[in-house]
């Protein structure tokens, strides 16, 4: 089979979008098919563009083709917008040029959702027997207006005609969960269009450290914590719609509790914002983000991670990085409304607090801190959860067959169109 990928982020990025959209190339790569990846240079989670000019590479058996693209140094709502156009129109081109390759599948990731418009325009030059599928990642036009990083009435409800109408025209959509499934069912999307195309974890590489092998991590002698410390940890992206002060406020309420040790560890837009509002405790670490080839000991350093999310991004985007958490046996305490998809998650693997809730946030952390018994039984669950629903292999070995039966209906189409073609006068 023959795929182009087409998206911002790939790559070495070591979080988010570009470490999912990695690894399936290079897993569908190493299956045998032909892969062809159109994206940015490197970028995030640090917004600076790593050899920012058009380049042709090849990594672990995939063609990849990188386009430059601006980046802020400090986005905002204006800055972002151009920020994703500057790639879209970049990409282009080299998007166009595909045409002679004739994919059996353009896969287009979102973010960025101004690169859905070419991928659709691509889909057209070659024919029905190529088909056009949008993987959604987040909805981000949502998260934009919800979060209030773009404004306006008007230029929303513009934004969503042409969301909806560009949704519409891909043969098919996945989404990352079900919520935001049947937003995009919402949006105008078919329901037998729409399917679920989860996040994963490979659970050989994060796998719960226990007794010796946890008192052991290296990371405890690295940062000189010591025994009968407990480690609370957010590790990942830091932006607005993590709503990070939550954490500022936690450490406050907890102050009586000694013992605790708030390492964050991450990049974005506002991490100055909480090194600035967490500088005056002395058991607070905030860190760089983490190699992925310490990713198993990183999450297995923490007694309990912290997920904070702002209420309304909560059926906008599942955090990816819910899914290590899950795998690593450790507890987690998550702000999400109740009924959501990380919610649900929470209250199974963890404690869920209501969005905004300072106090309740600060009292969940308390309860694990106070109850080993609890952590060890939390933390169980949720990585029988990981090995139950988010394996790797499992989730894209499905995505495949999926891509196989768009195969065999692009094969009886172009079929159909040979035998139905005039005979050659030579």
């Amino acid at each position: 089979m023959k795929l182009l990928l087409y998206g911002l982020n790939y790559a070495p990025e070591p979080v988010g979008i570009g470490k999912y959209s990695g690894e399936l190339a290079e897993w569908l790569a190493g299956r045998g098919h032909e892969v062809r990846v159109i994206t940015a240079p490197p970028y995030f989670p640090q917004w600076r563009a790593v050899a920012n000019r058009y380049k042709r590479e090849q990594r672990r058996g995939v063609d990849i083709w990188r386009c430059p693209l601006w980046v802020p140094r400090r986005p905002s709502g204006v800055s972002r917008l151009i920020h994703l156009a500057s790639f879209a129109l970049s990409s282009l081109p080299v998007l166009l040029t595909q045409r002679k390759w004739r994919p059996d599948v353009v896969l287009t990731v979102a973010p960025a959702f101004f690169c859905a418009t070419g991928a659709l325009l691509l889909g057209r030059l070659c024919g029905e027997a190529t088909t056009t599928w949008l993987h959604i990642q987040d909805f981000e036009l949502d998260a934009a207006f919800e979060l209030g990083i773009l404004k306006g009435r008007w230029i929303r409800r513009l934004a969503e005609n042409w969301e909806r109408s560009t949704l519409q025209g891909f043969n098919n959509i996945s989404t990352i969960s079900e919520a935001m499934r049947q937003r995009a069912i919402v949006k105008g999307v078919k329901t037998e269009n729409a399917c679920l195309l989860p996040n994963w974890v490979d659970l050989k590489e994060i796998e719960p450290e226990e007794g010796i092998e946890k008192l052991n991590n290296p990371y405890r002698s690295e940062l000189n914590i010591s025994e009968g410390t407990l480690v609370l940890q957010y590790s990942g992206s830091m932006n607005k719609k993590q709503g990070l002060n939550i954490l500022a406020q936690a450490i406050q309420e907890l102050a009586d509790m000694p013992n605790l040790l708030w390492i964050f560890a991450g990049e974005g837009p506002t991490k100055a914002e909480l090194i600035s509002i967490t500088s005056c405790y002395k058991n607070v670490l905030v860190l760089p983000l983490q190699p992925p080839e310490k990713l198993n000991r990183w999450l297995n350093l923490a007694d309990v991670h912290l997920l904070p999310q702002k209420a309304k991004a909560a059926d906008l985007v599942l955090p990816s990085k819910l899914l290590g958490i899950l795998a690593s046996g450790r507890p987690v305490v998550a702000s999400s409304p109740s009924g959501s998809e990380l919610g649900v998650l929470a209250e199974l693997a963890g404690i869920r607090i209501e969005p905004g809730d300072d106090k309740g946030f600060a009292k969940a952390i308390r309860q694990l801190a106070s109850d080993r018994k609890l952590r060890e039984r939390l933390g169980a669950k949720g990585r029988n959860i990981a090995e139950n629903y988010f394996g790797r292999e499992s989730i894209l070995t499905q995505f495949e067959s999926a891509l196989k039966n768009l195969q065999n209906k692009s094969h009886l189409i172009r079929e159909r169109a040979w035998k139905g073609a005039p005979l050659s006068s030579n």
